[in-house]
């Protein structure tokens, strides 16, 4: 029995574990053979209760002082190594815990969807501590500088720019680097269409913990809307109850949704999506081929996913000071308009080289042995 260990970061519920477990998920489904599929938070397996400290603050951080966690964003994992703030020898203790979990777990494959335990992985293979095939899957539309680059057996990126930043910055020889965009879970079926009704219908989406400036919109919509929407307050309780009690005949809130069939559901009975640019939620509009507004964007990784996305005419980007069903209607209602950002859409996901299942399979047919030095 063959073992793949897969390693985002913290215990919240997040974009990192959605790849993880969209990859395990199709693994799962797909292999011929017995493979056994393991999540660990990294963090939490070095300290749990720190782990606990440092997602509530990153939570609070990102509301009370935006401005501050962009800033370090940019500094810290955004900028070129020799700015960053965090010296190598920081990792060092990091390094003999992940040592230790590797002989623990004895993983045949490892699949890091987050940047920080590649980093760690990458200085143990370059100091030839271990020798386990290593995949990055990459969930945003960029790559920030904290990820491993050396010792990364492959990279999964989303689009063919990323390709070329391996190749020319990083110098990742590109038959180690395959398009196969973000995964996705399964139950996100390919592009349907056909949604006949009166009124169209919007669903408005903040993320798993419903952040975003959602309210500042809604309370443009009027009763005699042209629209219907769908809001997704994900597992914000204050912002569901808030709508629930608006009592709008337009407006209908929905809590957290757990699976992804039901999500698919969902996204069938929908025109278009307004949401913030998260690597999953993105990926899977894109999927559905759904066009896409965006309302806000978290400091950090959202941001810059926005600056890419909007480069790339993917996706429309909603002015504050505008009201928004005219922003709305200016696509929807305009055929032209729809046809040629779907037809971007369409070019963006035939880019393609291979699922990223499919990579990750591949290497169990490897047979590395697991070198780890006394922990």
């Amino acid at each position: 029995m063959k073992k793949i260990l897969f390693l985002p970061l913290f215990q919240m519920p997040s974009g990192h574990h959605q790849v993880a477990d969209a990859l395990m998920s199709s693994i799962e489904q797909s292999s011929d053979e017995q493979v056994v599929c393991k999540k660990i938070d990294f963090l939490s397996y070095w300290n749990k209760p720190l782990e606990k400290v440092i997602s509530t603050t990153y939570l609070k951080w990102i509301h009370m002082m935006p401005r501050t966690y962009d800033w370090i964003y940019h500094h810290v994992m955004y900028s070129p190594a020799k700015k960053r703030l965090m010296p190598p020898h920081q990792l060092l203790l990091f390094e003999h815990k992940m040592l230790r979990m590797l002989k623990e777990e004895k993983p045949n494959v490892i699949v890091c969807t987050h940047c920080f335990p590649s980093a760690v992985i990458s200085r143990l293979k370059k100091r030839g501590l271990i020798d386990i095939p290593v995949v990055n899957v990459y969930t945003d539309f960029f790559i920030n500088d904290i990820w491993g680059k050396r010792g990364i057996d492959y990279h999964l990126v989303s689009d063919v720019s990323m390709k070329k930043e391996l190749i020319n910055r990083h110098q990742i020889h590109s038959k180690q680097i395959i398009i196969t965009g973000i995964p996705v879970n399964e139950d996100i079926r390919a592009y349907f269409s056909g949604k006949p009704a009166l009124k169209k219908h919007i669903l408005i989406s903040g993320g798993s913990i419903g952040l975003g400036k959602i309210k500042g919109f809604l309370k443009q919509i009027k009763p005699g809307s042209n629209y219907r929407y769908t809001v997704l307050c994900g597992k914000n309780q204050k912002l569901y109850k808030e709508l629930t009690s608006w009592d709008h005949p337009n407006i209908k809130p929905r809590g957290y949704i757990s699976t992804r069939s039901e999500m698919n559901h969902l996204y069938e009975q929908v025109d278009a999506i307004i949401t913030k640019p998260g690597g999953i939620t993105i990926s899977e509009a894109l999927k559905k081929r759904l066009p896409i507004f965006v309302h806000s964007a978290l400091p950090g990784q959202e941001q810059i996913n926005l600056k890419k996305l909007i480069r790339e005419k993917l996706i429309i980007k909603l002015n504050e000071d505008m009201p928004l069903e005219d922003q709305i209607a200016s696509v929807l209602e305009n055929e032209p308009e729809v046809k040629g950002l779907l037809n971007k859409m369409s070019y963006f996901e035939n880019h393609r080289e291979k699922s990223a299942y499919e990579v990750v399979l591949s290497l169990l047919n490897e047979t590395p042995m697991l070198k780890v030095q006394p922990v």
